[in-house]
């Protein structure tokens, strides 16, 4: 006798409908982000947009004729903002190259300024989208973002500090020789020269740094240390700018991990930026902070133990940002 309630084995349909990112801007770091998602597979379908056709043409192809060694199922390139339609989420690299001896902040008045144009299409050809904003300065551009959209905080988000949250933890690694996925550590505030190592709660393993004793070379683990690793994460952008132009493999994988915490509703810590509302007392600026992440966006932003110089330092962060958004009218 057969139990007539019972799921069927394989079943013939699912639910919902094929997810789908959509990336803006066919650079150096819209192309890298794309090709990260395909290799990861968490959108059947990808779309590239850029004004400039035979570019973004020419980089979907590209991605899409290796797209049998991928668990991506289309990936297709256009300059008509169509292709975007039914993205699950949108994924902003488009706006102006950082040049050698800039700093993000440099960037802000351009940059804004095309988001005017980019942001108003995008809700209203993907209007149930989730936004990620990677485009420098990401805080500044997040917050614009916000504003010109009229969404809800969740919904709008900025790829903040995971990029420099992955940059410490490799630079911990290599000095205590243990695997990065090991090392909890978090870069917060700022994407960019006034951000936070958050030394005071950060773990290698269940070992908090401060504990943690001699590193490979036998030094130890000290203020000096840290301050060291701290410097190196501010300037690797820097660095990796001045000698090939542009930082984008990193970003790329970066982008891809939190569209997986979006797309697979994982409800994981990252360093995003979002719309900050009494975290540490700071209120009304976007910028990066440990946030739960899941299906909807940006959650609950957790707050850590800091010490006095760390609360005064992610404030001054605050103060930073708050005043580049002053100067462009936001």
């Amino acid at each position: 006798m057969t139990n007539s309630s019972a799921k069927p084995l394989y079943p013939s349909a699912t639910a919902g409908h094929p997810s789908k990112i959509a990336v803006i801007g066919a650079g150096a770091v819209g192309t890298a982000v794309a090709y990260a998602c395909a290799m990861r597979g968490d959108a059947r379908d990808i779309a590239l947009y850029d004004i400039n056709k035979d570019k973004v043409e020419a980089e979907a192809l590209d991605i899409a004729h290796g797209i049998q060694f991928t668990p991506c199922g289309s990936v297709e390139g256009s300059d008509d903002i169509e292709i975007i339609r039914g993205a699950d989420l949108v994924i902003v690299t488009a706006g102006a190259k950082q040049k050698p001896g800039q700093t993000r902040l440099d960037l802000a008045e351009s940059t804004v300024s095309l988001m005017k144009t980019i942001v108003p299409q995008i809700c209203e050809v993907a209007p149930e989208a989730r936004h990620m904003y990677i485009t420098n300065p990401v805080d500044i551009v997040t917050y614009a973002a916000l504003q010109i959209s009229g969404l809800p905080r969740n919904q709008v988000f900025g790829s903040g500090t995971v990029l420099d949250t992955s940059r410490l933890r490799y630079l911990v690694s290599r000095q205590t020789g243990v695997a990065t996925r090991n090392i909890h550590a978090y870069i917060a505030g700022e994407h960019g020269d006034s951000e936070v190592a958050l030394w005071s709660s950060a773990e290698i393993g269940n070992v908090p740094v401060r504990h943690w004793g001699p590193t490979v070379d036998g030094r130890l683990f000290d203020a000096e240390l840290r301050n060291q690793i701290a410097e190196e994460v501010v300037n690797s952008a820097y660095k990796i700018i001045d000698g090939k132009g542009a930082t984008n493999y990193a970003i790329g994988l970066a982008a891809a991990n939190i569209a997986t915490a979006v797309l697979r509703d994982e409800n994981r810590v990252l360093t995003i930026s979002s719309l900050l509302e009494d975290w540490n007392g700071i209120s009304g600026v976007v910028m990066a902070a440990p946030t739960l992440v899941d299906r909807q966006g940006a959650g609950r932003v957790l707050e850590p133990p800091l010490t006095l110089r760390e609360r005064d330092g992610l404030t001054e962060s605050a103060q930073r940002l708050r005043e580049v958004a002053r100067d462009l009218g936001l």
